[in-house]
């Protein structure tokens, strides 16, 4: 058979040979090859974390140098910083790298500083990150169901800017990709270390309500599997897993997470009276993980599915990432008519009922929710991007999380931006890719202190009315 010429200047889609391609295409992929991939898989993942690349539990977090604590952390002068310093031998002093080099500090010791700054330090500055007496912790959801949006970049990077300024934070994946879980340096084995057993005790402990009650009326229980009732014994606490961010902790997650996907409708078809999406707000609260952290983050699947509708309706604040693109925008206004239809439908349903009975109806609701774009290069999308706003109005935040070479080379390495040492790149570079994310944070801080503040003017209302 004679060869095909192709001429240089067709494009490489024409004239494509059928016996060549027939030659490279290879065998039928069968299902146990599945398994041969993911083992290739796993063998190229150990080799990468024998060369330093791991998002393993191994990772330590980088030290800080003054510049940094002073610059982003401790709101003093240098010179001040140093001077407290040799005023207090008691707190870190730091370490060198050479003799008579810059001094560098371990986060941990940052937060000491910080506690001491906070304490001794001006009133008027501040040294210590606002959280109103008596106020529980704050839920911030970050989801949207299209994939590639920088949802879990964005989650993470607000759970480590939160973590510098202050605040004790938790990061919840509900997302079974473990993407998160694999940024923080955790290790999942089995769903019995994600939220899988909270979703579990949650319907176990309504199941065993309504046994009370059938057998208060003469009717024989529903007994309880042993999933449920292992599920009964299992706390927020002893899922929760340290991470190499001294104030950052983590509930990961891992593949078998995703059968909850399957395992929560069959529960909810046994139970019409449970209320599924109830299930992680109440055992947080029970538990009181909302009283040991100021903020948690709940990092959700690309999908409305019921992982995700249990972290939204857990959430003060809703956050959704999106590109400056027509699809991203398309997609993330069905995003929103789809969560419309979720959540009304499940008002609906319940006030139906509670009319019926006489009861309270439900009613969702947000602290706020904002739309924000990421990695927004101004000098493509700047038109669309005003366009989107002029659109969405306040529910589009005004700014614009730039892309910039350092978030790209910081997601090589499996690392947030904080985590990377500024002595890696140009420090011009350092400073614009922090300066991005940085004010992504102060954003978001923006709403957390005006949620907080609200709530506790609401709540001295009460008092004085009480």
């Amino acid at each position: 058979m004679a060869t095909k010429t192709v001429s240089p200047d067709l494009p490489p889609y024409f004239n494509i040979d059928p016996v060549t391609a027939q030659a490279q295409l290879g065998p039928p992929t069968t299902t146990n090859r599945f398994a041969e991939i993911a083992q290739a898989c796993t063998g190229g993942r150990d080799d990468l974390a024998s060369r330093g690349i791991d998002a393993g539990a191994a990772r330590q977090l980088r030290r800080f140098s003054t510049w940094e604590i002073t610059r982003y952390l401790i709101p003093v002068a240098t010179g001040h910083f140093r001077r407290v310093l040799k005023q207090n031998p008691d707190l870190p002093q730091g370490t060198s790298e050479t003799e008579g080099g810059a001094k560098w500090f371990t986060f941990d010791e940052v937060l000491r500083l910080k506690a001491h700054f906070g304490q001794e330090g001006s009133k008027t500055k501040e040294y210590m990150p606002y959280r109103p007496k008596g106020q529980p912790a704050k839920m911030v959801a970050v989801a949207n169901f299209k994939g590639g949006v920088g949802k879990t970049s964005t989650a993470a990077h607000l759970a480590m800017s939160a973590a510098l300024d202050g605040y004790k934070v938790l990061v919840i994946d509900l997302d079974s990709q473990g993407s998160m879980t694999s940024i923080f340096g955790g290790t999942v084995s089995d769903e019995w270390q994600t939220v899988f057993p909270l979703m579990a005790r949650h319907y176990a402990r309504h199941l065993r309500h309504e046994n009370q009650r059938r057998m208060d009326r003469g009717e024989g229980p529903t007994p309880l599997d042993d999933t449920l009732t292992e599920a009964l014994d299992v706390t927020a606490q002893s899922l929760i897993q340290s991470t190499h961010w001294p104030n950052i902790d983590l509930i990961g997650a891992q593949l078998n997470l995703y059968w909850a996907e399957f395992q929560i409708p069959v529960w909810r078809m046994s139970a019409r009276g449970w209320k599924l999406w109830d299930a992680l707000t109440d055992t947080l609260e029970a538990d009181g993980i909302l009283d040991a952290y100021d903020i948690v983050f709940l990092d959700t699947p690309p999908a409305l599915g019921y992982l995700t509708i249990n972290g939204l309706s857990a959430a003060d604040i809703l956050l959704v990432p999106l590109g400056a693109s027509f699809l991203e925008f398309d997609s993330t206004g069905r995003f929103f008519d789809m969560l419309h239809a979720t959540f009304g439908s499940i008002e609906e349903a319940e006030n139906t009922a509670a009319r019926a009975l006489g009861r309270e109806g439900l009613q969702f609701e947000w602290d706020a929710v904002r739309a924000v774009i990421t990695r927004y290069d101004g000098t493509q999308q700047a038109e669309l991007a005003a366009l989107m706003q002029a659109y969405l109005g306040p529910t589009l935040s005004p700014h614009r999380q730039d892309f910039t070479a350092l978030i790209g080379q910081a997601g090589e390495q499996v690392q947030g931006i904080y985590e990377a040492d500024y002595r890696d790149f140009n420090r011009e570079t350092y400073v614009r890719g922090r300066e991005t994310f940085d004010a992504t944070y102060a954003a978001f801080k923006q709403l957390l202190v005006g949620a907080w503040a609200r709530d506790a003017e609401a709540a001295h209302a009460a008092e004085k009315t009480g």
